[in-house]
């Protein structure tokens, strides 16, 4: 077996890589063969090919235009096994989102014949969307390499009668996208209000590259230089989309030093800080990142999860008279408070959950949850349970929250309620007394879980888990996980009333405690 000692230079070993890419060999293989690092290919061939792709084969064969058996989706959890093949789509470029997910943003947010822009263009996911649903397309990328791809995998014909999802007696238009190189901070070829639509994935800060360390490329920047940049993205985002349309951003969190940077929560800021308001908050769940064997041994062993979640913010731009319609929530005014309570807790789970993502069984969803946290987060049983709900009479700190313990675990079921601002703002007033009165409480290497969901407040989204991240910035806490958990079989569902999501999903956000 070849490895790189037998070659006489470092150039040799670069040919014999490529030549097996060409062959369609795979990366692990290569590895192995080669005595290489998947990163150690990746950058050869970003630098050799201006881009970074799996596959140097790029020719394809189209087997149909779209989707079968394809429904929109309901909720706030969309989940797609397979990524999507149909019309010239592939997995090759690197980090590429699948196309169901532009698909369900186009048709939910857009009508035929108007302008969808995606100024992170990469192999034209987007773009093709937009050809195969009859709308217009302006698709960007810094990356001439990329538009150069997407053009190749723009290069199908499509007759009107190929269309799908118009309406009754509506006459389809095939529209060729606009493609063209260039910065998505810099919109000033397009006027101020003059996109319907906006629909983008963002290169993560420093994870994936995209270039041979093109200037200005995104991909390169660390996070915060990353985050002030898309504001720029986001500030010219805000100038060209029309008022009361919509611009959708995946984006998903980092790990860094074994804690999780919550780089979606810091993205969501800065789209907020330039104007928009957060109409949804979908979590798209990632597939085959299920630990087994060795790595599920690992997860229990050094209590790691594995990041299986991204998010998909669904920003609008409100218009000017936005103040105006606003009106806060007529309800009868109940306090809310934090008791002390056992939690039910299942006797016994097959397996503990190992991602970030935990799909529940819906008739035994809190003893599930609560397993879980109790057996992972707490040693010997020694933990506390506070409860936000409407209760008649206020906690007392007493002589049953002394004592030091390993756990904290403070759940919010009164947020199933359709809490109003006012309340929303008084639970996270107390939860954060809480937490700060109860620190000193907890044993070092513990842990402060907090149970929370996003509410719907006035038509647009209350981000409860990102307004508790900025709230619990305390020295003697780490965010250790990011959990996303939700009923089985919630990712479809009759929709809610005027066409919001419906909101099914929770956050479980995991502290340890460092002092």
């Amino acid at each position: 077996m070849a490895n790189r000692a037998n070659f006489p230079s470092e150039e040799e070993l670069k040919k014999a890589i490529l030549q097996e890419k060409a062959k369609g060999t795979p990366d692990a293989e290569i590895g192995r063969k080669y005595g290489v690092t998947f990163k150690y290919i990746e950058r050869l061939i970003t630098s050799t090919q201006g881009l970074n792709v799996s596959n140097l084969n790029l020719s394809k064969r189209i087997k149909r235009l779209h989707p079968k058996d394809f429904k929109e989706e309901q909720t706030t959890v969309w989940s797609f096994k397979q990524r999507g093949d149909w019309a010239t789509h592939s997995g090759e470029y690197r980090g590429n989102w699948s196309p169901y997910i532009p698909r369900n943003v186009i048709l939910k947010y857009s009508k035929p014949g108007e302008i969808v822009l995606d100024y992170f263009c990469g192999a034209g996911t987007t773009a093709i969307e937009c050809k195969l649903l009859g709308r217009r397309c302006i698709a960007m990328d810094i990356n001439e390499k990329a538009i150069e791809l997407a053009k190749r995998n723009l290069d199908f014909s499509l007759e009107p009668e190929q269309l799908k999802f118009f309406p009754t007696g509506g006459q389809p238009e095939v529209y060729e996208p606009e493609l063209r190189v260039g910065d998505a901070r810099d919109l000033s070829f397009l006027q101020d209000n003059s996109v319907d639509l906006i629909c983008a994935h963002p290169p993560y800060a420093n994870i994936i590259h995209y270039t041979d360390h093109k200037e200005g490329d995104l991909s390169f920047y660390d996070m915060d230089t990353f985050l002030v940049e898309m504001g720029k993205v986001a500030r010219e985002s805000f100038r060209v989309l029309k008022p009361n349309r919509q611009c959708a951003i995946l984006i998903g969190d980092m790990r860094k030093n074994r804690y999780v940077v919550p780089l979606g929560f810091k993205l969501l800021d800065v789209y907020l800080d330039a104007g928009f308001k957060l109409r949804e908050l979908v979590i798209k769940r990632q597939h085959n990142c299920k630990t087994t064997g060795f790595w599920y041994a690992r997860s229990l062993e050094h209590n790691f999860l594995l990041l299986a979640h991204e998010y998909l913010f669904i920003f609008e731009k409100p218009s000017s008279d936005l103040l105006l319609r606003v009106k806060e929530q007529d309800m009868e005014y109940k306090a809310i408070e934090p008791v002390i309570m056992k939690p039910s807790v299942k006797e016994k789970l097959e397996s503990f959950e190992t991602t970030t993502v935990w799909i529940l069984s819906r008739e035994r969803f809190e003893e599930c949850l609560n397993k879980n946290i109790v057996e992972r987060y707490s040693k010997d049983g020694h933990y506390t349970t506070i409860v936000f709900d409407f209760h008649p009479i206020a906690l007392k700190f007493s002589e049953e929250l002394k004592g030091k313990k390993n756990l904290l675990f403070i759940k919010s079921p009164f947020l199933n309620s359709n809490p109003s601002k006012s309340m929303v703002e008084e639970y996270l007033e107390k939860v954060k007394k809480v937490v700060e009165r109860e620190l000193p409480n907890i044993c070092k290497d513990g842990f402060v879980v907090l149970q929370t969901r996003d509410v719907r407040i006035d038509g647009y989204i209350e981000p409860l888990a990102k307004r508790l991240v900025d709230l619990l910035e305390f020295n003697e806490l780490k965010l250790k996980e990011i959990v996303i958990v939700t009923p089985e079989s919630s990712s479809t569902g009759t929709q809610s009333h005027n066409d919001y999501l419906k909101i099914v999903h929770q956050y479980l956000l995991i502290y340890e405690v460092i002092k």
